[in-house]
């Protein structure tokens, strides 16, 4: 006897269960048959994360291999960057990542039950993927000081590597992180869980810390700079663009998605 299951294209990833239940008179046998992982889809028409052109698929979902732009804006280097988000173990880390996350471990139910949003999913892995806010978050960032002690961050070249440490390490933040790792990283898990994503890097970027969507400079009556603002233009920023659709904000904003796992400041 064969059996064809169908899941509904909006229905929560991770791992199920697969049991056969058999009802014969009063009596019912029930035989677990193994366990299966469920995926975002994106050659599903009808999933959030439906990417129609083919070559866009193997680019942003099945490639595992890409490169990062990183410098400034006069001399801009490109690193090669291995996602490896196919990887013997690497769909079982990502899983977990969800799993030790604070809106798991707040609320388990709620937290499962809208894992078939991919705007759910994608604030998640960006929080999870830096632990700077203590909650076993995948790397802690550092910009200044000495890295004798771990890794420099210009050292790594994949993602593969630190979620395996991740993981080795009993899920301790592995040290250490800047934006382009974060993106690598967060490009691997987000590619993993079949949600079409990409890395987006910019030059002369600026950080606009009060939300005025302007870069305040301050100088007195003689023309000396006064050091009063905090925002700052960075040489660069990396970060990463995810492809889905947003019924919560209407058609026009169907598309590239941002998602920024950085640790600079709280989002809201």
């Amino acid at each position: 006897m064969n059996f064809t299951i169908s899941s509904p294209a909006n229905a929560v990833i991770g791992r199920y269960n697969l049991i056969l239940q058999v009802t014969s008179g009063n009596k019912i046998f029930s035989r677990f048959l193994g366990q299966f992982v469920l995926l975002f889809n994106p050659w599903c028409p009808g999933d959030d994360v439906y990417m129609a052109n083919e070559s866009e698929r193997q680019e942003y979902v099945l490639n595992e291999n890409g490169i990062i732009f990183v410098g400034n804006a006069k001399y801009i280097e490109a690193r090669g960057w291995y996602y490896g988000q196919f990887q013997d173990d690497l769909l079982n880390i990502c899983l977990t990542m969800l799993d030790l996350s604070l809106y798991y471990r707040q609320d388990p139910a709620i937290d499962v039950s809208r894992r078939g949003d991919p705007k759910y999913v994608g604030r998640v892995i960006s929080s999870m993927i830096n632990g700077n806010d203590n909650d076993n978050g995948v790397l802690l960032g550092k910009w200044q000081g000495s890295f004798h002690s771990h890794e420099n961050p210009s050292r790594w070249d994949g993602s593969v590597v630190i979620l395996q440490k991740w993981r080795q390490d009993n899920y301790k933040p592995v040290q250490y992180g800047q934006c382009w790792v974060f993106a690598g990283v967060m490009g691997t898990v987000l590619r993993c869980l079949g949600i079409p994503t990409r890395l987006v890097s910019n030059f002369n970027s600026a950080h606009d810390v009060d939300r005025n969507l302007s870069i305040d400079k301050y100088y007195d009556s003689s023309g000396k700079s006064l050091n009063i603002s905090k925002d700052s233009t960075w040489d660069y920023h990396v970060w990463n663009e995810s492809w889905f659709i947003r019924p919560d904000l209407g058609t026009s904003y169907n598309g590239w998605q941002v998602l920024d796992a950085t640790p600079q400041e709280q989002s809201k």
